[in-house]
């Protein structure tokens, strides 16, 4: 009698990528809650460059830089909607979500432009 059935050794059984998107998110907001700009914005980084490694580890995306730049076209759209419509605490938001949203693409081109071939 086995006591796991259909679980090989050749598969891994857990992936790291949930514990940084709750990292990430929860980061985020206390960076918001007290004003602390480079906090929020390490948190945006640390929650959308997880989810892009969940996405790229399902498979659902081939490619993790040009899931960057998809999430950095989605941050730059929600945080300059937020930045632009609202005042103190939910502005700041926005605008860490837009500084977030650069830093994506900056590194989502640069990454796609220097990835390494494979030979």
């Amino acid at each position: 009698m086995d006591e796991q059935p259909g679980l090989s050794d050749e598969y891994r059984k857990a992936s790291p990528w949930p514990l940084f998107v709750a990292f990430g998110l929860a980061i985020f907001e206390v960076g918001i809650v007290w004003p602390l700009f480079p906090v929020a914005v390490g948190g945006l980084l640390l929650f959308v460059g997880s989810v892009v490694g969940i996405l790229r580890e399902s498979g659902y995306i081939a490619d993790p830089w040009k899931g960057l730049v998809t999430a950095s076209i989605l941050c730059l759209a929600v945080g300059g909607a937020i930045a632009y419509f609202t005042t103190g605490s939910i502005h700041l938001r926005g605008v860490a979500i837009l500084v977030g949203g650069v830093i994506f693409l900056f590194s989502g081109i640069f990454g796609s432009v220097w990835q390494p071939t494979a030979a």
